[in-house]
């Protein structure tokens, strides 16, 4: 989508800056961009297998090291 502001006759360059920044502002452009930079993408599910499994495994050691009075990591 281009926006597209062009200069009035005898209009300042301060206020066509301030109607260039209310049509984006109302275009809805600059929240699109917003949500996609911070964008992941989702795990798949042999990963989600594999991180579940290490949590288990960390579990079973924090039980054992808690039972055997060594110091927690």
């Amino acid at each position: 989508m281009a926006l597209e502001v062009r200069k009035k006759d005898k209009e300042t360059s301060q206020s066509l800056v301030h109607r260039f920044t209310k049509t984006v502002r109302q275009s809805g452009v600059l929240l699109q961009v917003r949500k996609g930079r911070f964008h992941q993408r989702a795990k798949s599910a042999l990963a989600k297998k594999r991180s579940a499994l290490r949590r288990v495994e960390l579990r079973a050691e924090r039980k054992i090291a808690e039972k055997l009075a060594k110091p927690k990591q």
